[in-house]
C-alpha cells in the first residue's frame, strides 16, 4: 500500500505513531521535521507518485475545525469540516485533490486528542451545534484499519447527540462502526457514480456493488446511511445509466430510512482543473467542453441543464423531497 513512513520528529514516540509503524515493521521510516518538507516540495508529480506513494505522520496545528466551502452539505445550521486526513489512498481520476495537492502521499495526523478538544469546544459554542463534516480532503474510512478514525471520534459525537457528523466515503471499512453502538446523528455517505463511470474513472476504488452491500450491513445494524451521487460526468448515456443504478441501488436499501440523497455535476476551480489537465493530457475527461464561472470550472451540459432535471425527477420515484439536495 505504501512506498515509506515518514515521520515528523515531535510525534515519533506518540503512541498512535508507534502502533501505525508497528503495523508495517518491513517498511523504511525516514523522520522529518514538518510534513511539509515532503509533501509541499517541488518538481513532484503527483501522476507518477501515485503509483507508489508515502504514509506521512504528522501533527497539525492551528485552527483544526474550518466552515465548509458555499455548498457543501445541508443547509441550515452551520457547516464545519476536520480533516485527520490529507489525501486518498484511491485514484478517482475526476478528483479535485490531484489539482490542489502537489504530492499523492497520504498525510495522517495523529494529534487526534487536540481535533477532540477543537470540536468539543466548537460544538459547545454553536448554536444548534451544527453540522461537522470529515472526509472532504480525504476518504474518511479508506485508512479505517490503521487509523481507527471511527474508534476515536465516535465517542465525541455519542455526548452531543444535537452535533450531526456526516462520514463521507467510498470505503468498505466498516466493521468498525459494525462493532460499535448506532448513533442516530453520524450519518455514513457513500459516494456512488454510474457503473461506466466508475469503470472508467473510478481506479483502486471498491466496487458499487462492494459498496451497496456495506451500506445494506450498516443499515440493517441501525446506522443513518446517505447516497451522494456525484460526480455527474455528461455523457450521451448518462441518464440511461443512472436511472439503472438508481434502480439497483434503491432495491437494496429500505428508502425511507435514508437520511439523505444528493446529486452533485462534476467541478472543481479554476487553477485545480488545469494542474489536473497537465498531469492527464491524454485523458478525455479533461477534454471535453466546459463552462468557466466565478473561478470554477463544471462540464457543459448541452441539454441546457435539464439532465440534472431529470434525474432528480428519477430519484422522485424512490425518495421523498425532504430526503434531497443538489449539492451546489
Amino acid at each position: 500500500m505504501f512506498s515509506a513512513i515518514y515521520v515528523e520528529k515531535e510525534i515519533k514516540e506518540h503512541p498512535r505513531t508507534l502502533e501505525i509503524l508497528g503495523r508495517f515493521p518491513s517498511l523504511p521510516v525516514i523522520e522529518c521535521d514538518r510534513y511539509g518538507e515532503v509533501f509541499n516540495r517541488n518538481a513532484q508529480n503527483f501522476r507518477i507518485q501515485k503509483q507508489l506513494p508515502a504514509l506521512i505522520l504528522a501533527r497539525k496545528y492551528g485552527n483544526l475545525v474550518l466552515p465548509t466551502p458555499e455548498g457543501y452539505g445541508f443547509e441550515g445550521q452551520g457547516s464545519y469540516y476536520f480533516s485527520h486526513m490529507m489525501n486518498c489512498i484511491y485514484d478517482c481520476r475526476y478528483c479535485f485533490l490531484q489539482g490542489m495537492y502537489r504530492s499523492s502521499n497520504t498525510v495522517l495526523f495523529v494529534n487526534y486528542e487536540d481535533f477532540y478538544s477543537d470540536l468539543e469546544r466548537h460544538i459547545r459554542n454553536t448554536d444548534n451545534a451544527g453540522n461537522y463534516y470529515s472526509g472532504y480532503d480525504c476518504d474518511s474510512l479508506a485508512l479505517e484499519p490503521i487509523s481507527h478514525f471511527c474508534q476515536f471520534f465516535l465517542p465525541l459525537f455519542g455526548k452531543y447527540p444535537n452535533a450531526m457528523l456526516e462520514i463521507r466515503t467510498k470505503s468498505t471499512q466498516v466493521r468498525g462502526l459494525l462493532e460499535a453502538q448506532a448513533l442516530e446523528n453520524v450519518i455514513v455517505a457513500m459516494s456512488f457514480a454510474s457503473e461506466a463511470a466508475t469503470v472508467r474513472w473510478e481506479h483502486k476504488v471498491p466496487s458499487l456493488k462492494k459498496r451497496l452491500e456495506a451500506l445494506v450491513k450498516l443499515q440493517n445494524n441501525g446506522w443513518p446511511i446517505a447516497l451522494r451521487f456525484e460526480p455527474i460526468i455528461f455523457t450521451d448515456t448518462v441518464l440511461e445509466e443512472y436511472e439503472s443504478l438508481f434502480k439497483w441501488v434503491f432495491s437494496s436499501l429500505n428508502a425511507e430510512k435514508i437520511h439523505s440523497v444528493s446529486l452533485g455535476e462534476f467541478r472543481m476551480p479554476t487553477e485545480f482543473y488545469k494542474n489536473i489537465s497537465k498531469l492527464y493530457p491524454d485523458e478525455a475527461l479533461y477534454a471535453q467542453a466546459i463552462n468557466v464561472q466565478d473561478g470554477e470550472v463544471s462540464l457543459k451540459d448541452n441539454s441546457g441543464g435539464a439532465t440534472i432535471e431529470k434525474l432528480e425527477t428519477m430519484l422522485s420515484d424512490f425518495i421523498s423531497p425532504a430526503q434531497y439536495y443538489r449539492c451546489a
